[in-house]
């Protein structure tokens, strides 16, 4: 197993983490909880394990969202309910949405209870909190027990670790959130852009602006695709992404990499198949 490969199942298995997003089950638990309709469930959902943070604390930990959408919502969200009771609302809509995806048959498998202790094993794995802010968060919410959730909880715990170092890798190449934002959707394997733009609060004139200032760097042709030099880039920052990301991997070895592949992609076919994550959302190289 190599860091190459290790990105690839995590990737992979990232869209089990997006239940939280997608499930009409985890916005209900939200809005039960007190939050307002709309963007206040993403932005508090995620970034309530911080604390009472301000929304220019989570605009800079999410990195490719318009700050002037965060700070719509938080720091807002904090008067309504406290943090703490946004995170317990959080696991109890996850809860829901996978119970009701999966089946009875599915929560009390052995497929199930294995890759809930794989991805708890690299999970607990991770080395250290220094310099991801977001995954720091994460790790001092408590390790919940049902398979399921172990299962969901740790994909959360390695999702948010690499996306921390996923973010120093586009600093350093001079990525600003936005033109990252718009590289990864040229990719294929993210949001549409349409979906992307909106959903992060980007507006037309933004977006626009952004890929002259990519296409003036040779990153982006006349029709918002990527160059030979972009691409390069974009390769570059998967790849470094991957080697900082690795570690937890690293202890599973092929065979656990494997079969938590093996089971996660089942799960995520039947995500797919259930209509979890609605038409328009991902580009034509994502797939159930």
């Amino acid at each position: 197993m190599d860091a190459q490969s290790a990105g690839q199942v995590a990737r992979t298995l990232d869209l089990i983490h997006g239940v939280s997003y997608f499930a009409p089950e985890a916005n209900e638990a939200l809005l039960a909880a007190g939050l307002h309709p709309g963007g206040m469930c993403y932005f508090a959902g995620r970034s309530a394990a911080m604390g009472a943070v301000s929304g220019a604390v989570v605009a800079a930990t999410f990195y490719n969202f318009n700050p002037e959408l965060v700070a719509r919502y938080i720091p807002a969200a904090w008067s309504l309910v406290d943090p703490e009771k946004v995170v317990a609302a959080r696991y109890r809509g996850v809860d829901a949405a996978l119970r009701r995806v999966l089946g009875a048959e599915v929560l009390a498998s052995t497929d199930l209870a294995e890759a809930a202790d794989l991805a708890a094993t690299a999970a607990r794995a991770i080395p250290a909190v220094d310099g991801r802010p977001l995954y720091a968060a994460h790790a001092d919410t408590p390790w919940p027990t049902d398979p399921h959730l172990v299962l969901w909880h740790a994909l959360t715990l390695l999702r948010e670790y690499r996306g921390d170092g996923h973010i120093a890798v586009l600093q350093t190449v001079g990525l600003s959130g936005i033109e990252a934002l718009i590289s990864h959707t040229a990719t294929g394997v993210g949001f549409q852009e349409e979906f992307a733009r909106t959903r992060r609060g980007w507006s037309e004139e933004q977006w626009a602006h952004a890929r002259g200032r990519l296409s003036a760097r040779g990153l982006l042709d006349g029709s918002g695709e990527l160059t030979a030099p972009g691409l390069a880039l974009r390769e570059h920052i998967e790849h470094v992404t991957d080697e900082l990301a690795f570690a937890p991997w690293s202890v599973l070895g092929d065979g656990g990499c494997e079969r938590l592949l093996e089971v996660g992609s089942a799960i995520r076919a039947r995500l797919f198949a259930e209509g979890v994550f609605p038409a328009g959302v991902f580009g034509p190289g994502v797939r159930g």
